[in-house]
């Protein structure tokens, strides 16, 4: 179901920060890490975290809905990427790094559910 026009302009309010912050973030890291998408997953797991913690302060009341779309859903969901995500992996794939991606792949996907029950823990029990 879509949603209301006016929870359509938060999410969209709070994704272009969210962007603009991930574009920086990412291009900031770069030099420091051995390879882009070591950037890409500090920022995603960042993002995992703040939306566990926006998810638990909605479910617990004290953030309103209309604060978990624009800062949820809008800036968090767009600061963190899977499509960059899915193409650093096949790129990874492509140039025959196979247990790189595979690595890549793992430790982000547990990182990013850790992150995310930790800030969901503050949330809920904080």
């Amino acid at each position: 179901m879509a949603g209301s026009a006016p929870e359509v302009l938060l999410v969209g309010l709070g994704a272009i920060p969210g962007a603009w912050l991930r574009l920086k973030a990412v291009n900031h890291f770069e030099p420091m890490v051995p390879k882009k998408h070591w950037g890409t997953f500090l920022v995603n797991v960042i993002a995992s975290f703040a939306l566990g913690l926006v998810l638990a302060l909605q479910e617990s009341c004290t953030a309103s809905r209309g604060v978990a779309l624009l800062i949820g859903v809008g800036f968090f969901g767009s600061l963190s990427t899977f499509s960059t995500f899915a193409v650093e992996l096949l790129n990874e794939l492509r140039a025959g790094h196979v247990l790189a991606a595979a690595v890549l792949a793992l430790i982000s996907i547990l990182a990013g559910v850790l992150a995310a029950a930790a800030g969901f823990g503050l949330g809920a029990y904080g």
